[in-house]
């Protein structure tokens, strides 16, 4: 038989793997190694090779734009529709067994699916239903409890509070949503794949046909998978162990929403017979890209453990950035792409990676300055999302109490037990007497009108808003965010969110203090600002004159957030730069990639750093960033860095430093960007007095030339100075023996 149009395009490992004879088969595929193309010329080779009907295979993705392409392609390498194979994601396979099934599944014939807000109002209800304080029993927090519960297999019966309160009013609100699921016939996501499950192994006769049909089943992207997909996978394939998985553990990045790496490790153990092929030859990155992202993943003890390599060329060696501050990180970095388009990238071949959504922020600005168009995929514009929104809507009610937008987002955020009844009736009072949502309110409020418990609760609401604006009369910007974060609760609220989220909401929130302070910095003082997108030039004939435009620095910031919100991203198919977090880059590729924020405590993230597993998979994701670059890659870091509301001075990241010297070429800032001048309070006093040098003091040392002074710590014989040099970057030294000399 003629098998060359499936094995001849291939490279050794990939034709073992394609070729692999019946019986469980597990690709290690790294990145960039033609993962996808293994499924596809596999399927190709059961069907037209081996005597498979495409009526026995299951092909296992995780979207279903990957589920659609596979299908496409399988059909143009055999040259005919492949009518009766089930190719989908685990949710739409689960669902058709479901639809098949519905009467020994327990469901109605016409159930219906809930999407994931559908789910939230419906557990939103039934906890005002159970008379909860959602203030105190969040939605989305006893939503991603029940999600999680069900990932791994468990109804609310089989869970135990063991005494804890939390626990037993989580079980409570999981066993009133059950019971409301079934009442109405419903299905959440989670529910497809446990009562699919459960369908499977409590009717034999449905798995045995399910068995003795799929004689070959083959899955994408194995290391995302979560415990019931695995179950659900290894009660399909039964005492034939036709599993033919690819997956990477090494980039292995969503522990956070219940993937389990340790099912990748452990499937030759599960399978004992388990042939293994390695993908090692990758048809993306340069051999210096290659070589710096296997030195940094090489460090993680638990992974199965490949190579990496390419026929291609060494290519430019990984470029790391020493920036000042996250202002002149930002500033590097767009001046780079710059650079790149004038000599010949389209604005499409270049990505801006970061470890946490806030650090988009000064990006954005910097790439709105320099007129290029971005767009931040899988994700909103900084001033665009909610959290900020939220707190914006404070600070403008604090400066006009009549914005109505703003009332009403501010007035149940966090929620503080104000219902739609409530503002339905403060809504028609000021639609029937012309007046704001505000005076609406303090008019019903004085009539005494309303019920005790929503009259408290608006109550409350005005306290906060008068209060804070008498706290904050004579405030600085930073300050005054700072203060209605603080006195909103915001950050406190979303602290309590369990939906995997908070931190980065949280994180955002701090990052809209320094949005302020940097506003701050640029403004032209609180009595005068010009808006933005306002040309003066008096000197030129027929050009527009004004006078400045008298506002306070609040209201500047606000226009200004407003304006930066309003300024859209670049359409979907407009050429723009991407930016994305690292988790959102798993997948893609691109010829130039910077990623911003190598940094301790950053990235790798400070809650992760002293627990060995989720150091790990912030190395994974380090190494799924790096691997994403095809020509060249540039890693930056910040001496000074402004996070969770003061100035840091941090270490370079770990993963900067398991990168062989000879594979990078160091950058240093310009002599001419200003130096971080913020500091703790008595901070350069304090230095000064313990180890005799201030700190942003310059000083010379023997050895390593001239440098900054950016900490210091211990006194006597024990004082050290952390200084950056300009040739050897920042070290700590031992003061008493340094030989330091102040230039």
């Amino acid at each position: 038989m003629d098998v060359s149009h499936i094995l001849d395009d291939l490279n050794e490992a990939q034709r073992e793997a394609v070729s692999a004879p019946a019986g469980s088969t597990l690709v290690l595929a790294g990145a960039g190694s033609g993962k996808t193309r293994v499924l596809v010329h596999r399927i190709a080779w059961l069907t037209g090779v081996a005597g498979a009907t495409p009526w026995s295979v299951l092909a296992v993705t995780f979207t279903n734009k990957a589920a659609r392409e596979m299908r496409h392609r399988i059909e143009h390498l055999l040259g005919q529709p492949v009518g009766g194979m089930w190719v989908g994601t685990f949710h739409g396979l689960a669902h058709r067994l479901l639809r098949a099934h519905w009467q020994e599944a327990g469901l109605p014939k016409a159930f219906q699916i809930l999407d994931s807000d559908d789910q939230h109002r419906l557990i939103k209800r039934l906890i005002r239903e159970m008379n909860l304080d959602d203030s105190k029993w969040p939605p989305r927090q006893a939503q991603w409890f029940i999600n999680s519960q069900k990932d791994e297999g468990r109804r609310a019966q089989h869970l135990d509070d063991g005494g804890d309160h939390y626990q037993r009013q989580m079980i409570a609100i999981y066993r009133a949503y059950q019971e409301a699921c079934e009442r109405s016939g419903a299905v959440d996501f989670a529910e497809l794949l446990l009562r699919a499950h459960e369908l499977l192994r409590d009717r034999t006769d449905i798995l045995h046909h399910y068995r003795e049909r799929f004689a070959h089943i083959l899955v994408d992207e194995f290391q995302d998978t979560n415990s019931i997909q695995y179950a659900w996978l290894r009660l399909l394939s039964g005492e034939r162990n036709n599993l033919f998985v690819v997956g990477d553990d090494d980039q292995s990045i969503y522990g956070w929403r219940g993937a389990k790496v340790e099912n990748i490790r452990h499937f030759q153990r599960d399978f004992p017979k388990t042939a293994m092929v390695r993908l090692e030859q990758n048809y993306r990155s340069t051999a210096n890209i290659l070589q710096a992202s296997n030195a940094v993943i090489s460090n993680n003890p638990s992974r199965l453990g490949k190579n990496l390599w390419t026929e291609d060329k060494d290519g430019d060696p990984v470029r790391v950035y020493a920036a000042f501050n996250e202002v002149d990180e930002a500033r590097f970095v767009i001046g780079r792409i710059s650079d790149a388009i004038d000599s010949g990238h389209r604005r499409t071949d270049v990505a801006i990676l970061y470890r946490t959504s806030a650090q988009s922020r000064l990006f954005e600005e910097a790439l709105l300055q320099a007129g290029i168009p971005y767009r931040v995929y899988g994700g909103l514009r900084f001033f665009e999302r909610a959290e900020i929104k939220d707190a914006l809507a404070y600070m403008r009610l604090v400066s006009n109490r009549d914005s109505d937008p703003a009332f009403e987002r501010a007035v149940n955020q966090p929620p503080r037990g104000i219902g739609p009844r409530t503002l339905d009736a403060v809504r028609a009072h000021a639609r029937d007497f012309g007046c704001s949502m505000w005076h609406a309110m303090e008019e019903l409020l004085a009539g005494g009108s309303m019920a005790a418990r929503a009259a408290n609760a608006l109550k409350g609401f005005v306290e906060v808003i008068e209060e804070l604006q008498l706290e904050t009369t004579d405030m600085q910007l930073a300050d005054l965010t700072a203060q209605v974060l603080n006195r909103s609760r915001l950050p406190e609220h979303f602290k309590k969110s369990r939906d995997g989220k908070g931190q980065d909401r949280i994180e955002n929130l701090e990052e809209l203090v320094n949005a302020a302070r940097q506003f701050d910095g640029i403004s032209m003082g609180s009595d005068s600002i010009d808006l933005p997108g306002t040309e003066i030039n008096s000197s030129t004939p027929g050009s527009i004159e004004s006078d400045p435009i008298e506002m306070s620095e609040l209201d500047a910031f606000l226009s200004h957030a407003a304006l930066e919100a309003g300024d859209t991203q670049a359409g979907e198919h407009e050429e723009s730069v991407q930016l994305m977090t690292l988790h959102s880059a798993k997948g893609l590729e691109f010829p130039l990639i910077f990623i911003g924020g190598m940094e301790e405590g950053l990235f790798p993230h400070s809650m992760s750093s002293d627990d060995p597993e989720r150091l790990e998979e912030e190395r994974r994701l380090c190494y799924v960033g790096m691997t994403r670059a095809m020509e060249q890659l540039y890693l930056c870091h910040a001496e000074s860095r402004r996070l969770h509301g003061s100035d840091s001075y941090p270490m370079p990241s770990r993963f900067l430093r398991e990168i062989p010297p000879d594979l990078v070429e160091e950058i240093r800032s310009r002599p001419d960007v200003s130096r971080p001048v913020i500091t703790p309070a008595g901070g350069f006093n304090m230095a000064e007095e313990t180890t005799g040098f201030r700190l942003g003091q310059r000083v010379a040392h023997p050895k390593f030339g001239e440098g900054v002074v950016l900490n210091a710590e211990g006194q006597g014989s024990s004082a050290r100075v952390q200084v950056n040099f300009e040739a050897a970057g920042a070290k700590w030294l031992v003061v008493a023996y340094a030989n330091l000399q102040a230039v």
